[in-house]
């Protein structure tokens, strides 16, 4: 990996990271907005409310990551087997007119010879 690869893996990395940190911090913000609605909570039963709010939108984040991944999974399988079926009929094809190719080859030269 030459040196522009790297930098660009990096900013890549850099853009994921401040992306999740935004989300992350929005969620904090809904949280404690939310907690502040309501009365009577202790400053730890409002951090509790937080904590778990943050945990639940990861493990949604990481659900709905999950299956964007295997949705990208199943329709490259199906793309795969599409090719290759493409692929494989281009193969006959082209060995079937290769065939008759030689074959009128053969026939002209013998007709041309006699």
């Amino acid at each position: 990996m030459d040196a522009s690869e790297e930098a660009a893996r990096g900013l890549t990395d850099i853009e994921n990271f401040l992306y999740r940190e935004s989300h992350l911090g929005a969620a904090h913000r809904r949280a404690a907005e939310f907690a502040a609605r309501v009365p009577g909570l202790t400053r730890r039963q409002r951090a509790d409310i937080e904590e778990w709010y943050v945990e639940e939108q990861k493990h949604v984040a990481r659900m709905v990551t999950e299956h964007i991944a295997d949705s990208i999974d199943v329709v490259e399988k199906r793309h795969r087997a599409r090719f290759g079926r493409w692929l494989r009929g281009t193969l006959a094809a082209m060995a079937l007119i290769t065939a008759v190719m030689v074959v009128v080859s053969v026939v002209l030269v013998v007709g041309a010879s006699a």
